[in-house]
């Protein structure tokens, strides 16, 4: 029986031990109070996300998690879904009330599990802000093997970061 069930062990998505949405905003603002706040951005504003990313954007609708510690706001979580190969994936991409990224967490990933990016590849983002720096020619390492991962992480990175200037530092 065992011999049996090992290869269908084998085959179980990867996500099944990855956090869920909920485990992966505690991760990333542990003790902290989240706020689910909808943003649908105006024209202007997703030219200008647009503009700060240097990629595209997926659309106009967007979800914040805003962070509170005893009534003040320590940060925002977005989760973005994106095409790695030809498949999605979603990440949470936690950012400090000054704009630097905290914690980059993978809640789904849906291409092959050699694919995915490892936790020590992964951190390397912890810490960056958005600057011209932030990119697989720059603060960030390529990743051998999963290029395309590489680039989607980095890219959804970029357009966190700019999401949160734009409605969080820009809209003050």
């Amino acid at each position: 029986m065992i011999r049996r069930l090992a290869p269908l062990a084998l085959a179980l998505p990867l996500s099944a031990a990855m956090p869920t949405s909920q485990e992966a905003l505690a991760l990333a603002f542990p003790g902290a109070q989240l706020t689910r706040k909808e943003h649908v951005l105006t024209e202007a504003q997703a030219g200008r996300v647009k503009a700060l990313a240097q990629v595209d954007l997926t659309g106009t609708w967007t979800v914040a998690y805003e962070a509170r510690r005893a009534g003040t706001w320590v940060g925002v979580g977005f989760f973005d879904t994106h095409r790695v190969r030809t498949l999605n994936e979603t990440l949470l991409v936690a950012i400090s009330a000054e704009g630097r990224i905290l914690r980059v967490e993978a809640v789904a990933f849906r291409e092959p599990a050699e694919y995915m990016a490892k936790e020590a590849w992964v951190r390397q983002f912890e810490g960056k802000g958005l600057d011209a720096q932030l990119t697989l020619k720059g603060f960030i390492h390529p990743l051998s093997g999963a290029t395309l991962t590489a680039n989607a992480m980095t890219d959804a990175a970029r357009r966190c970061l700019a999401l949160h200037q734009v409605l969080y530092q820009e809209a003050k």
